[in-house]
């Protein structure tokens, strides 16, 4: 059976101002460093820019308010881009 990786377990919900997209960030990383290089679907800097882009460029069903930047939205790329494939 193939497996591929998942994605970060930060969670991005309660994503609103600069201080709390700062704090996610921060679990995110923490997250990486205990073990998101081995299990995220993208664990390397090229993978996780390669997904960023393409995630930015998607538009998931859904999601009505994809146009209007907020610091929750671009949590929630943060970790499409962890684990989009």
């Amino acid at each position: 059976m193939y497996e591929t990786g998942g994605a970060t377990h930060a969670e991005s919900a309660g994503v609103s101002s600069r201080d709390e997209f700062a704090a996610f960030m921060e679990a995110v990383l923490r997250d990486y460093r205990q073990g998101g290089d081995a299990e995220w679907e993208n664990g390397t800097l090229d993978r996780f820019l390669d997904a960023l882009a393409a995630f930015a460029g998607a538009r998931v069903n859904g999601h009505d308010d994809q146009e209007t930047p907020t610091w929750r939205l671009f949590a929630e790329m943060i970790v499409a881009a962890t684990g989009y494939e």
